[in-house]
Protein backbone atom coordinates (compact mmCIF):
# COMPACT_ATOMS: atom_id res chain seq x y z
CA UNK A 1 0.00 0.00 0.00
CA UNK A 2 1.20 3.53 -0.82
CA UNK A 3 2.16 5.65 2.17
CA UNK A 4 0.69 9.04 1.15
CA UNK A 5 -3.03 8.04 1.26
CA UNK A 6 -2.63 6.67 4.80
CA UNK A 7 -2.49 10.20 6.25
CA UNK A 8 -5.80 11.10 4.61
CA UNK A 9 -7.43 7.86 5.75
CA UNK A 10 -6.30 8.53 9.34
CA UNK A 11 -7.79 12.05 9.12
CA UNK A 12 -11.13 10.68 7.82
CA UNK A 13 -11.37 8.32 10.80
CA UNK A 14 -9.95 10.38 13.69
CA UNK A 15 -10.94 13.85 12.37
CA UNK A 16 -7.49 15.22 13.32
CA UNK A 17 -4.02 14.69 11.86
CA UNK A 18 -0.97 16.10 13.71
CA UNK A 19 2.23 16.41 11.66
CA UNK A 20 5.35 17.30 13.72
CA UNK A 21 7.16 20.43 12.54
CA UNK A 22 4.26 21.45 10.28
CA UNK A 23 0.85 21.66 11.98
CA UNK A 24 -2.54 19.95 12.27
CA UNK A 25 -5.29 19.11 9.76
CA UNK A 26 -8.75 19.15 11.33
CA UNK A 27 -11.85 17.60 9.74
CA UNK A 28 -15.33 18.69 10.77
CA UNK A 29 -16.89 15.89 12.89
CA UNK A 30 -20.02 16.05 10.74
CA UNK A 31 -18.06 15.32 7.58
CA UNK A 32 -18.28 11.71 6.43
CA UNK A 33 -15.94 10.51 3.70
CA UNK A 34 -17.07 7.37 1.88
CA UNK A 35 -14.02 5.26 1.07
CA UNK A 36 -15.97 2.29 -0.30
CA UNK A 37 -16.32 3.74 -3.79
CA UNK A 38 -15.01 1.71 -6.67
CA UNK A 39 -11.79 2.75 -8.37
CA UNK A 40 -13.82 4.11 -11.26
CA UNK A 41 -15.65 6.54 -8.93
CA UNK A 42 -14.80 10.20 -9.45
CA UNK A 43 -13.03 11.90 -6.47
CA UNK A 44 -14.94 14.78 -4.85
CA UNK A 45 -13.60 17.95 -3.18
CA UNK A 46 -12.98 17.38 0.51
CA UNK A 47 -15.20 19.63 2.57
CA UNK A 48 -15.04 20.65 6.22
CA UNK A 49 -11.21 20.40 6.44
CA UNK A 50 -8.98 23.14 7.87
CA UNK A 51 -5.34 23.60 8.82
CA UNK A 52 -3.72 24.99 11.99
CA UNK A 53 -0.11 26.25 11.87
CA UNK A 54 1.72 24.69 14.81
CA UNK A 55 5.34 23.61 14.27
CA UNK A 56 5.63 22.42 17.90
CA UNK A 57 2.98 19.72 17.58
CA UNK A 58 4.26 16.29 18.60
CA UNK A 59 3.97 12.95 16.88
CA UNK A 60 0.72 11.04 17.49
CA UNK A 61 1.15 7.46 18.78
CA UNK A 62 -2.24 6.56 17.28
CA UNK A 63 -0.96 7.61 13.83
CA UNK A 64 2.06 5.29 14.14
CA UNK A 65 -0.18 2.41 15.21
CA UNK A 66 -2.50 3.08 12.25
CA UNK A 67 0.37 3.19 9.72
CA UNK A 68 1.88 -0.01 11.15
CA UNK A 69 -1.48 -1.80 10.91
CA UNK A 70 -2.11 -0.68 7.32
CA UNK A 71 1.41 -1.50 6.06
CA UNK A 72 2.11 -4.58 8.17
CA UNK A 73 5.38 -3.06 9.43
CA UNK A 74 6.66 -2.75 12.96
CA UNK A 75 6.14 0.58 14.67
CA UNK A 76 9.77 1.67 14.38
CA UNK A 77 9.69 1.30 10.59
CA UNK A 78 6.29 2.97 10.41
CA UNK A 79 7.72 5.94 12.35
CA UNK A 80 10.67 6.05 9.94
CA UNK A 81 8.36 6.15 6.92
CA UNK A 82 6.37 9.01 8.45
CA UNK A 83 9.51 11.01 9.24
CA UNK A 84 10.85 10.54 5.70
CA UNK A 85 7.54 11.69 4.20
CA UNK A 86 7.44 14.79 6.42
CA UNK A 87 11.08 15.65 5.61
CA UNK A 88 10.23 15.54 1.90
CA UNK A 89 7.25 17.86 2.52
CA UNK A 90 9.42 20.34 4.45
CA UNK A 91 12.01 20.42 1.68
CA UNK A 92 9.35 21.34 -0.91
CA UNK A 93 7.82 23.97 1.35
CA UNK A 94 11.20 25.53 2.26
CA UNK A 95 12.09 26.11 -1.39
CA UNK A 96 8.73 27.79 -2.04
CA UNK A 97 6.95 24.90 -3.76
CA UNK A 98 3.51 23.69 -2.64
CA UNK A 99 3.28 20.16 -1.30
CA UNK A 100 0.21 18.01 -1.94
CA UNK A 101 -1.03 15.77 0.86
CA UNK A 102 -3.01 13.22 -1.12
CA UNK A 103 -6.69 13.09 -0.13
CA UNK A 104 -6.38 16.24 2.02
CA UNK A 105 -5.04 19.23 0.09
CA UNK A 106 -1.89 21.24 -0.54
CA UNK A 107 0.23 23.47 1.68
CA UNK A 108 2.28 26.47 0.58
CA UNK A 109 4.76 28.49 2.61
CA UNK A 110 3.92 32.16 3.06
CA UNK A 111 6.50 34.95 3.09
CA UNK A 112 5.35 36.11 6.51
CA UNK A 113 5.83 32.62 7.88
CA UNK A 114 3.42 29.76 8.38
CA UNK A 115 1.58 27.81 5.71
CA UNK A 116 -1.51 28.44 3.64
CA UNK A 117 -3.86 25.54 2.96
CA UNK A 118 -5.85 24.68 -0.16
CA UNK A 119 -8.34 21.75 0.22
CA UNK A 120 -7.98 18.91 -2.25
CA UNK A 121 -10.03 15.95 -3.45
CA UNK A 122 -10.83 13.02 -1.19
CA UNK A 123 -9.47 9.58 -1.95
CA UNK A 124 -11.61 6.58 -2.76
CA UNK A 125 -9.26 3.82 -1.64
CA UNK A 126 -10.82 1.41 0.81
CA UNK A 127 -9.39 1.53 4.30
CA UNK A 128 -8.01 -1.75 5.55
CA UNK A 129 -9.86 -3.26 8.49
CA UNK A 130 -7.67 -2.89 11.58
CA UNK A 131 -9.71 -4.97 14.01
CA UNK A 132 -8.07 -6.63 17.03
CA UNK A 133 -8.34 -10.06 15.42
CA UNK A 134 -6.24 -9.07 12.44
CA UNK A 135 -3.68 -6.80 14.05
CA UNK A 136 -3.19 -8.40 17.46
CA UNK A 137 -0.46 -10.85 16.36
CA UNK A 138 1.74 -8.09 14.95
CA UNK A 139 0.68 -4.79 16.56
CA UNK A 140 0.20 -4.00 20.22
CA UNK A 141 -1.28 -0.67 21.32
CA UNK A 142 0.68 -0.85 24.57
CA UNK A 143 3.96 -1.33 22.69
CA UNK A 144 6.04 1.86 23.08
CA UNK A 145 6.90 3.75 19.92
CA UNK A 146 10.67 3.70 19.92
CA UNK A 147 12.99 5.68 17.73
CA UNK A 148 13.32 3.89 14.39
CA UNK A 149 17.06 4.56 14.40
CA UNK A 150 17.48 1.94 17.13
CA UNK A 151 16.52 -0.73 14.56
CA UNK A 152 19.38 0.13 12.23
CA UNK A 153 22.02 1.44 14.61
CA UNK A 154 23.06 -0.52 17.66
CA UNK A 155 23.51 1.53 20.80
CA UNK A 156 27.13 2.13 21.67
CA UNK A 157 28.09 0.84 25.07
CA UNK A 158 30.57 3.09 26.75
CA UNK A 159 33.36 1.28 28.51
CA UNK A 160 35.02 3.06 31.38
CA UNK A 161 38.56 2.05 30.37
CA UNK A 162 40.23 5.42 30.71
CA UNK A 163 40.61 5.37 34.50
CA UNK A 164 42.37 1.95 34.73
CA UNK A 165 44.62 2.94 31.82
CA UNK A 166 45.69 6.16 33.53
CA UNK A 167 46.48 4.25 36.74
CA UNK A 168 48.55 1.70 34.83
CA UNK A 169 50.47 4.47 33.03
CA UNK A 170 51.19 6.22 36.34
CA UNK A 171 52.44 2.99 37.91
CA UNK A 172 54.60 2.26 34.87
CA UNK A 173 56.06 5.77 35.07
CA UNK A 174 56.90 5.44 38.77
CA UNK A 175 58.49 2.01 38.27
CA UNK A 176 60.46 3.30 35.29
CA UNK A 177 61.74 6.31 37.27
CA UNK A 178 62.84 4.11 40.20
CA UNK A 179 64.55 1.62 37.92
CA UNK A 180 66.27 4.40 35.95
CA UNK A 181 67.56 6.04 39.14
CA UNK A 182 68.86 2.72 40.45
CA UNK A 183 70.60 1.98 37.14
CA UNK A 184 72.29 5.40 37.10
CA UNK A 185 73.35 5.03 40.76
CA UNK A 186 74.78 1.56 40.16
CA UNK A 187 76.62 2.66 37.05
CA UNK A 188 78.08 5.70 38.83
CA UNK A 189 79.15 3.61 41.84
CA UNK A 190 80.90 1.05 39.64
CA UNK A 191 82.65 3.80 37.70
CA UNK A 192 83.88 5.54 40.87
CA UNK A 193 85.10 2.27 42.33
CA UNK A 194 86.95 1.45 39.12
CA UNK A 195 88.57 4.90 39.00
CA UNK A 196 89.64 4.63 42.65
CA UNK A 197 91.20 1.23 42.04
CA UNK A 198 93.05 2.47 38.97
CA UNK A 199 94.34 5.52 40.82
CA UNK A 200 95.49 3.34 43.72
CA UNK A 201 97.36 1.03 41.40
CA UNK A 202 99.09 3.96 39.70
CA UNK A 203 100.10 5.49 43.01
CA UNK A 204 101.34 2.20 44.37
CA UNK A 205 103.37 1.56 41.24
CA UNK A 206 104.96 5.01 41.48
CA UNK A 207 105.48 5.06 45.23
CA UNK A 208 106.68 1.50 45.91
CA UNK A 209 109.44 0.87 43.38
CA UNK A 210 111.21 -1.94 45.24
CA UNK A 211 109.19 -4.77 46.84
CA UNK A 212 112.20 -6.94 47.66
CA UNK A 213 113.67 -4.58 50.22
CA UNK A 214 112.85 -4.94 53.89
CA UNK A 215 111.73 -1.30 54.15
CA UNK A 216 110.12 0.87 51.47
CA UNK A 217 109.13 4.55 51.61
CA UNK A 218 106.42 6.70 50.02
CA UNK A 219 107.11 9.35 47.35
CA UNK A 220 107.87 11.95 50.03
CA UNK A 221 110.15 9.53 51.91
CA UNK A 222 108.25 10.15 55.14
CA UNK A 223 106.27 6.93 55.77
CA UNK A 224 108.07 3.60 56.25
CA UNK A 225 106.40 0.63 54.57
CA UNK A 226 107.46 -2.80 55.82
CA UNK A 227 107.52 -5.82 53.55
CA UNK A 228 108.98 -8.33 56.02
CA UNK A 229 107.98 -8.02 59.67
CA UNK A 230 109.45 -10.18 62.44
CA UNK A 231 107.12 -10.68 65.40
CA UNK A 232 109.03 -11.05 68.68
CA UNK A 233 108.16 -13.97 70.94
CA UNK A 234 105.29 -13.23 73.28
CA UNK A 235 103.82 -10.62 70.88
CA UNK A 236 100.90 -10.75 68.47
CA UNK A 237 100.27 -8.89 65.24
CA UNK A 238 96.90 -7.09 65.30
CA UNK A 239 95.83 -5.89 61.80
CA UNK A 240 93.24 -3.10 62.15
CA UNK A 241 92.74 -2.11 58.50
CA UNK A 242 93.57 -3.30 54.98
CA UNK A 243 93.40 -0.72 52.16
CA UNK A 244 95.03 0.45 48.96
CA UNK A 245 98.21 2.53 49.03
CA UNK A 246 96.58 5.96 48.97
CA UNK A 247 94.16 5.13 51.76
CA UNK A 248 96.78 3.36 53.86
CA UNK A 249 99.26 6.26 53.64
CA UNK A 250 96.61 8.78 54.55
CA UNK A 251 95.41 6.72 57.51
CA UNK A 252 98.94 6.09 58.73
CA UNK A 253 99.77 9.79 58.60
CA UNK A 254 96.60 10.79 60.46
CA UNK A 255 97.15 8.25 63.23
CA UNK A 256 100.75 9.32 63.61
CA UNK A 257 99.69 12.95 63.97
CA UNK A 258 97.23 11.86 66.65
CA UNK A 259 100.14 10.43 68.67
CA UNK A 260 99.68 6.77 67.78
CA UNK A 261 103.40 6.09 67.43
CA UNK A 262 103.32 2.29 67.42
CA UNK A 263 101.17 2.02 64.26
CA UNK A 264 102.94 0.21 61.41
CA UNK A 265 102.22 -0.39 57.73
CA UNK A 266 103.20 -3.28 55.48
CA UNK A 267 102.62 -4.61 51.98
CA UNK A 268 103.46 -7.89 50.31
CA UNK A 269 102.22 -7.23 46.79
CA UNK A 270 102.31 -3.41 46.47
CA UNK A 271 98.53 -3.46 46.02
CA UNK A 272 97.11 -4.26 49.44
CA UNK A 273 98.47 -2.50 52.54
CA UNK A 274 97.94 -3.49 56.16
CA UNK A 275 97.89 -1.12 59.12
CA UNK A 276 98.80 -3.07 62.28
CA UNK A 277 100.09 -3.06 65.83
CA UNK A 278 102.59 -5.48 67.43
CA UNK A 279 101.53 -5.80 71.05
CA UNK A 280 102.83 -8.15 73.77
CA UNK A 281 99.90 -10.40 74.71
CA UNK A 282 98.93 -13.88 75.72
CA UNK A 283 96.46 -15.98 73.71
CA UNK A 284 93.83 -15.33 76.37
CA UNK A 285 94.13 -11.54 75.91
CA UNK A 286 94.06 -11.36 72.11
CA UNK A 287 90.27 -11.25 71.82
CA UNK A 288 89.92 -8.39 74.32
CA UNK A 289 92.80 -6.41 72.72
CA UNK A 290 91.47 -6.97 69.20
CA UNK A 291 88.01 -5.79 70.22
CA UNK A 292 89.45 -2.61 71.71
CA UNK A 293 91.63 -1.90 68.65
CA UNK A 294 88.71 -2.56 66.29
CA UNK A 295 86.53 0.02 68.08
CA UNK A 296 89.25 2.69 67.98
CA UNK A 297 91.09 2.14 64.72
CA UNK A 298 89.06 0.00 62.31
CA UNK A 299 86.69 1.99 60.03
CA UNK A 300 83.28 0.63 59.02
CA UNK A 301 83.56 -1.88 56.21
CA UNK A 302 87.10 -2.93 57.10
CA UNK A 303 88.20 -6.15 58.81
CA UNK A 304 90.36 -6.42 61.93
CA UNK A 305 92.03 -9.67 62.90
CA UNK A 306 95.05 -11.27 64.54
CA UNK A 307 97.66 -12.66 62.17
CA UNK A 308 99.45 -15.72 63.52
Amino acid sequence: MKFAPLLAQFLYIHKRLDLPGIGSFILDPSTVVDTDHSKQAKPVLLEGVSFENNSSVVQSPELIVFIAAQTGKIKALAAADLESHLELAKQFLNIGKPFMFEGIGSLSKMQAGGFSFQPGHSITDKIKDTSIKETAPTVSVEEPVSDYRSIFYSKKVKTNWKKPLVILLLLAGVIGAIWGGYAVYKKTTVRKKHNTTEEGKKEETAQVPDTNSTVAVDTNNTVPVNTVVTIPTGNNKFIVETANKARALKRYTNLSKMGVNNIQMETKDSVSFNLFFIIPSSPADTAHILDSLRRNYTPAGSRAYVEN
